[in-house]
């Protein structure tokens, strides 16, 4: 997949996936890379942007096997910013199915 591409809708994933439920950082890792290629420590950049955009908020939890975790809760802005994107993204895939598909 286009890097280009991924970027845009990084956030937008990360976002879906907190919506389902808290998660750290190498969870969501995991999943994303599951079904696309993104480069280590991409993730964080976008988790610390929306923890700076007050998006997430975060706390740990301890863990048998080693350092507790940072796990990641999708907060009220966050919220309305997954919708915001949510409702972007529709819209821009019906434009460029117009397009490829024409």
């Amino acid at each position: 997949m286009n890097t280009q591409m991924k970027k845009g809708v990084l956030e937008l994933c990360v976002l879906s996936m907190l919506n389902r439920g808290d998660k750290y950082g190498y969870e969501l890792t995991e999943s994303l890379s599951e079904e696309m290629s993104i480069a280590p420590g991409t993730l964080y950049l976008i988790l610390k942007r929306l923890k700076d955009d007050e998006c997430v908020e975060t706390y740990l939890v301890e863990s048998e096997s080693g350092p507790a975790r940072k796990y990641y809760h999708l907060t009220d802005k966050g919220i309305e910013s997954l919708t915001s994107q949510k409702n972007d993204w529709q819209q821009f895939i019906k434009i460029v199915d117009k397009f490829i598909n024409e």
